[in-house]
C-alpha cells in the first residue's frame, strides 16, 4: 500500500503535521514529507524527507498539505489540512475562503469554518469536506510528558501571559506593546512567555529576547503548543494564535485587532495593557460566555483526536464513501501549470 505523503511549504506547517505524522505511524500507513520554499530544509521526526522525483516516484495514498497549494500532478487526493484559522486579516474572496481547485478534500476545523466550505462545495461541485478538527491542536489537549509544566513553574505561583504577534507588519502589536510588555515584566507581579512569528524582523526578535529572566522567558516556536496550555492569558493582535489559544477556553487581549469581537478584550492605547490584564484574570461571566461561544463554533474537539479524524475521512474519501465530484475547473488547469513552471517540473502526471 502506498504511504502518505506530508506537504508544506513554511516552517509554522510543521506543527500542524507533526501530530498527524505521529496518527499515521501509530496506525500503521508508511509516511514522507516534501517541504518547498520556507520549509525546505525542516524535518518532522520520524518522517523521511523527500524531493519531487522521490515524490512522483512513490505515487502517494494521499497528500495532506498544510499550504495553500499544492503540486496537482502527484499521485493521490490532495487534502486541504489549513495554516491556520480564519482571523480576518483579509477579505474572504482573498483568504480563508479562496478556493483554487488544486485540492479534493478540505478537512475543516469546526462550524464556523464547515458551513461556508460545505456552500462552496455544493456550489462548486469539485471538492469534498468533512469537519475533522485542527491537527495542530492535538497537543492542547494531550500529556505533553510535562513541557507546559516545565514552562510555568518559573511562574511560582503568579499569573502566566503568553505575548504573541502576527507578522504583518500594518497588524502587528509587538513595536508598539514592547515598552509596556517591558514594564510590567519588570514589576515582576506577572510571568511573562514571549514569542513572535517566526517571519517577523529579526531585530523584534533580538529586543524580546532580551527581556527573558527571573519574569520572562522567550519561547521558541517548536514550543509553542505548550505556551499555549501553561499561560493563563494571551496578549496578541489580528493573529490566528487568537484563536489557537482561545479553544482552551482562556481569555485573549487583543492589541487594535482588526475585526474585534465579543470574545476579546480590544485596546488601542499601550497605557491600557495593565487593566486589560487585570480585566482577563479576572473575566467576568458575559467575557466567558463569549470565549466559550466562540470556542465551540470554531473547534469544538477538545479530546485531542483530529488527526486521526483526518485520516479518517482522508480513507472515506479514498473508499469512495463521500461521494462522487465534477471535473476541476479551467482554472485549476492554469495554476497546475503555474506550479510545475515554479517546480520546473514538465513531466507527466503521475495522478
Amino acid at each position: 500500500m502506498a504511504g502518505y505523503l506530508l506537504f508544506a511549504t513554511e516552517r509554522y506547517a510543521l506543527p500542524i503535521l507533526a501530530p498527524l505524522a505521529r496518527a499515521l505511524h501509530a496506525a500503521g500507513h508508511e509516511t514522507a514529507a516534501w517541504f518547498e520554499g520556507g520549509a525546505a530544509g525542516a524535518v518532522l521526526d520520524g518522517v523521511p524527507c523527500i524531493g519531487l522525483r522521490e515524490a512522483l516516484a512513490m505515487r502517494p495514498r494521499a497528500v495532506l498539505s498544510a499550504a495553500n497549494w499544492v503540486p496537482p500532478f502527484l499521485s493521490g487526493p490532495k487534502v486541504q489540512l489549513f495554516h491556520g484559522f480564519n482571523v480576518q486579516k483579509r477579505e474572504d474572496a482573498r483568504g480563508h475562503f479562496r478556493v483554487r481547485g488544486l485540492f479534493d478534500l478540505y478537512c475543516t476545523q469546526g462550524p464556523a469554518t464547515t458551513q461556508p466550505f460545505q456552500a462552496l462545495a455544493a456550489r462548486e461541485g469539485h471538492f469534498a469536506v468533512r469537519e475533522t478538527g485542527w491537527p495542530k491542536l492535538d497537543p492542547l489537549f494531550r500529556d505533553d510528558g510535562g513541557e507546559s509544566a516545565a514552562l510555568r513553574a518559573p511562574a511560582g505561583g503568579r499569573p502566566v501571559v503568553l505575548f504573541g504577534s502576527t507578522f504583518t507588519e500594518r497588524l502587528s502589536a509587538a513595536p508598539h506593546l514592547y515598552e509596556r510588555i517591558a514594564a510590567d515584566i519588570a514589576t515582576g507581579e506577572r510571568y511573562w512567555l514571549l514569542t513572535l512569528h517566526p517571519k517577523c524582523a529579526p531585530a523584534l526578535f533580538e529586543r524580546y529576547r532580551a527581556l527573558a529572566g527571573g519574569n520572562a522567558r522567550f519561547v521558541e516556536p517548536e514550543q509553542l503548543m505548550a505556551a499555549q496550555r501553561a499561560a493563563d492569558v494571551l496578549v496578541s493582535d489580528t493573529s490566528s494564535i487568537v484563536s489557537e489559544f482561545i479553544v482552551q477556553h482562556k481569555p485573549v487581549v487583543t492589541f487594535r485587532n482588526r475585526v474585534p469581537q465579543p470574545h476579546m478584550l480590544d485596546f488601542d492605547d499601550p497605557r491600557q495593557l495593565p487593566e486589560m490584564l487585570a480585566a482577563a484574570l479576572s473575566p467576568t461571566p458575559a467575557l466567558m460566555a463569549a470565549v466559550i461561544g466562540y470556542a465551540d463554533a470554531i473547534h469544538p474537539y477538545r479530546d485531542g483526536g483530529s488527526s486521526e479524524r483526518v485520516i479518517a475521512a482522508t480513507e472515506a474519501f479514498i473508499d469512495g464513501r463521500l461521494g462522487a465530484l465534477s471535473r476541476k475547473p479551467l482554472g485549476a488547469v492554469w495554476r497546475g501549470l503555474q506550479i510545475r513552471r515554479d517546480l520546473g517540473y514538465w513531466g507527466r502526471s503521475r495522478r
